[in-house]
């Protein structure tokens, strides 16, 4: 039974939070310059912990669902946000991370499926803040690679 890529046939991941790792591959439509085909991008998403493992890949999300995370990241580390969120269009992943007390632990969900509508699956981990400047970082990396295009 085929169990998909595995990480170590990826290389290292574009963005890890907690057991969620994301490698980016390319834009879907690199000659697109419009903002609702340009943006999106081919990727493959891995969330595993306790004896799960699952992935999801395609082009299901967008760059500016990255920039939005990584912002989101920023504003709950400078204790403007309680919560960020990665919340593409395509169901198959969402990421939330939300502030759980006043010593910075976050608690981390992940809902990721390969297919939306026969699965369902989550991940619940714990972090704490200073978790939050790596993951600022990446999602900054990988919106440097792939600047948005066609900004509403």
């Amino acid at each position: 039974m085929n169990q998909g890529p595995t990480p170590a046939g990826l290389g290292e991941p574009h963005l890890k939070v907690a057991g969620f790792q994301l490698w980016v591959h390319g834009r879907e439509r690199p000659a697109a310059e419009d903002h609702d085909d340009g943006n999106w991008l081919q990727v493959t998403a891995h969330c595993g912990a306790s004896g799960a493992s699952v992935w999801a890949e395609g082009p299901i999300l967008m760059v500016t669902d990255i920039a939005w995370l990584g912002d989101r990241c920023a504003a709950v580390l400078g204790g403007e946000a309680q919560s960020a969120t990665l919340d593409p269009l395509e169901p198959e992943l969402r990421i939330a991370l939300e502030v759980t007390d006043r010593l910075g632990h976050i608690r981390v969900q992940v809902d990721i499926t390969p297919d939306n509508m026969a699965q369902a699956h989550r991940f619940e981990f714990e972090i704490d803040q200073s978790y939050l400047p790596d993951i600022i970082r990446q999602c900054s990396s990988i919106v440097r690679a792939y600047p948005i295009r066609g900004r509403k």
